[in-house]
């Protein structure tokens, strides 16, 4: 049984999902790389397109957990392709859209398929693998999203640039196609649950371990991007090297927290919590009170540590809270990730206006120092039953 369900033996199927994270990022953030140019196309300010970001990630929050909870039964691969058909053709959609208000309507659309998809694409991962291997196969499958920001990301937006961003959507919704077809080919089929009351959102908000991560996820992910949503403010302030160097130190941090989850994730996710939060305050406290360059390349470094596999982390350890209805426990989970984002960046630019990023970083400090706290008071929490 080992042989055929553990993740070297499948890491070609789990690296065909970690294509599908990959595009899933792209699809959420390439119109902030061409952001300038879609504006003008549309006539619209740039605050205004601004709107084609924002829209997607309301989709996304609000759309996510009743579109999982409504097809937990469905066959994970029929899902799955039928989502990568929603995505080419929401970018199809942007591609040849006429008009801003067209636009809007496919990135709606795209959004609603995002917050469907990452909560099903890990639970589909996890039921290929015996259960000491599930963490790692979420760590591959999520990988895509470090691959994605720090070279898919940088090649979309120079094809928008160079050529123009309609060339960029229409690369994302031809890609899509092609994975549908290969997931298609490669993938095995999985069945998905019977509706129950075990596995509906309700039951999952009653669940203390689930209210446990969606608390550690609102703790760790508004620390984290309240801080980075300004870090082109936050180098600015400590006179650090540029904007492009700090995301190649933040970069080089997130792949190595990638291949570190891969191996570490099953047997010590408890540690790596533990290593996340202390990581982050350690960094917060490095910007706050250090004048070093050295000491900001560390910390830029140890910033990625602590956020490359967050993502992998809360999944896996959200799964570990139940029984059954894994992807609507991860989809509880999504939705209070993209809450967090959204409130921690909100509270961040509101400080920001205030006193500039240092009463962000001590923000950001104390929160994630709340995190570690819970983080061992709930220990038990973290291991697998």
């Amino acid at each position: 049984m080992e042989n055929t369900r553990n993740s070297k033996k499948n890491a070609p199927l789990l690296l065909l999902m970690a294509t599908v994270t990959l595009l899933a990022i792209l699809c959420e953030l390439v119109p902030s790389g061409v952001l300038p140019q879609m504006s003008e196309a549309f006539g619209v300010s740039t605050a205004k397109a601004g709107g084609l970001v924002g829209s997607y990630a309301i989709a996304s929050a609000i759309f996510g957990l009743p579109l999982v909870a409504w097809t937990v039964p469905f066959e994970r691969r029929r899902l799955l392709v039928i989502l990568l058909l929603g995505f080419a053709v929401a970018n199809g959609v942007v591609a040849l859209a006429p008009n801003y208000e067209v636009a809007l309507a496919g990135r709606f659309l795209g959004g609603i398929c995002a917050g469907t998809l990452w909560p099903m694409i890990t639970a589909y991962g996890m039921a290929l693998v015996d259960e000491g291997d599930q963490g790692r196969a979420v760590a591959i499958i999520m990988s895509g999203i470090t691959v994605g920001m720090s070279l898919g990301l940088p090649l979309m937006t120079w094809i928008g640039t160079k050529f123009s961003y309609r060339a960029s959507f229409f690369v994302l919704a031809v890609a899509p196609a092609v994975i549908a077809a290969a997931s298609r080919a490669a993938l095995p089929k999985v069945a998905g649950e019977a509706r129950s009351k075990g596995n509906s959102p309700l039951s999952m908000l009653q669940n203390p371990g689930v209210l446990v991560m969606i608390a550690l996820t609102f703790l760790a992910v508004g620390a984290n991007y309240g801080v980075y949503t300004y870090v082109t403010n936050l180098v600015a302030e400590v006179n650090y090297l540029g904007v492009a160097v700090a995301q190649l130190f933040f970069g080089a941090g997130s792949i190595l927290a990638v291949i570190l989850s891969m191996i570490y994730i099953d047997r010590h996710l408890y540690g790596m919590f533990v290593v996340l939060y202390l990581s982050g305050a350690a960094t917060m406290a490095a910007f706050c009170f250090g004048g070093s360059v050295i000491l900001f390349h560390a910390a830029f470094v140890l910033w990625g540590l602590g956020f490359g596999a967050m993502s992998s982390m809360f999944q896996t350890a959200t799964a570990r809270q139940v029984t059954e209805g894994v992807a609507v426990a991860n989809a509880v989970q999504s939705m209070a990730f993209n809450f967090a984002i959204m409130a921690g960046t909100t509270a961040a630019g509101i400080l920001l206006e205030k006193e500039g990023t240092r009463p962000i970083l001590l923000a950001a400090m104390a929160l994630l120092l709340v995190g570690l706290a819970m983080t061992v008071v709930n220990k038990k929490r973290f291991e697998r039953h």
